[in-house]
């Protein structure tokens, strides 16, 4: 089966070069379309990694474009008061005429994530409850068919008149996915809260066991098959030169993490090398269940390999 293939505006990567400009991540996304990408999303950080809004971004690329999939990869959604973040999501979804998918994500557990967390006084060790009750409010919003009311009654918030707020376009909301790890309790959080999982795991062989445990307990708790999207989120470098390539990505993750290529990928998934190498590479995940590539250019040069990406991708079928 040929995937999906999605491709990540460089927002954060514009402003480590020391840019907040629009018009290049405007470019990027029509530049997407044009090539063929099926989908393209932005990242989210107010202090951690700083970058856009998300939201005023996918905005503005919705009305560059007319056909691609937009989406956040992934939103940090508890750092939003959730009726303000129901509200963005709507309009939003307004914005990009349906074509809305959200990924969300917890936080990651390291000290910039939690002082990030304090300055917006949301307490970091309540990030994923707080998470999962932005999700159940959301959707009871949503839904249309809450409580009359529109009360919330939940253990971080207790809300009244939510049945005001504007529906989004897409009947429902759009689709909510899961950018998370594979531990025993992510997996049941994905197979029976989500849409979609979105995971930077560092081997094939680790989503595929992760892929069927969450298929596993999707069939357990009655979800239909295919209900779930098996996504994955992957950093790919391309250069003829394989040593370059490597090189190349060393600089970006220096300047990103603040840590070498030998410490990230034993959590996250990187690829670097021909376009044959990271082919190869990606065809590995597709094997093992991934139906929706999104990519994540490991690159700060100004000249960005759109087309060699999205040819390494479509090599898979």
């Amino acid at each position: 089966m040929t995937p999906h293939v999605g491709v990540l505006l460089p927002t954060r990567e514009l402003a480590m070069v020391g840019t907040y400009e629009m018009a290049p991540l405007l470019s990027f996304a029509q530049e997407a379309e044009t090539a063929g990408y099926d989908s393209l999303w932005t990242g989210d950080s107010l202090l951690a990694r700083p970058r856009l809004d998300p939201f005023v971004v996918l905005s503005a690329a919705a009305a560059v474009t007319s056909r691609i999939t937009l989406g956040t990869a992934a939103l940090t959604a508890a750092l939003r008061q959730p009726v303000i973040g129901a509200n963005l999501v709507a309009s939003l979804d307004h914005a990009t005429a349906g074509r809305l998918v959200i990924g969300l994500g917890a936080g990651f557990p390291i000290p910039d994530s939690a002082a990030e967390f304090g300055a917006v006084g949301v307490p970091f060790e309540q990030r994923v409850g707080r998470l999962d009750e932005t999700v159940r409010l959301w959707r009871q919003v949503w839904s249309g068919g809450g409580p009359a009311t529109g009360t919330y009654q939940g253990r971080y918030w207790q809300l009244e008149n939510l049945d005001r707020l504007p529906l989004p376009a897409t009947p429902g909301g759009p689709k909510l996915w899961l950018a998370s790890s594979d531990t025993p309790r992510v997996l049941h959080r994905v197979a029976t809260r989500y849409d979609g999982w979105l995971p930077f795991l560092p081997s094939a062989a680790a989503y595929g066991t992760a892929w069927r445990r969450i298929s596993d307990l999707a069939e357990e708790n009655g979800r239909p098959a295919g209900q779930i999207v098996p996504a994955l989120y992957a950093t790919v470098t391309v250069n003829d030169d394989r040593e370059r390539a490597r090189a190349e990505l060393e600089d970006y993750l220096q300047r990103y993490y603040g840590r070498p290529l030998e410490v990230m990928s034993t959590v996250q998934a990187y690829c670097y090398g021909t376009v044959e190498d990271c082919a190869e590479w990606l065809a590995s995940y597709v094997e093992a269940g991934a139906r929706h590539l999104v990519v994540r250019i490991g690159s700060l040069r100004p000249d960005l390999p759109l087309k060699e990406i999205l040819a390494a991708a479509r090599q898979i079928s």
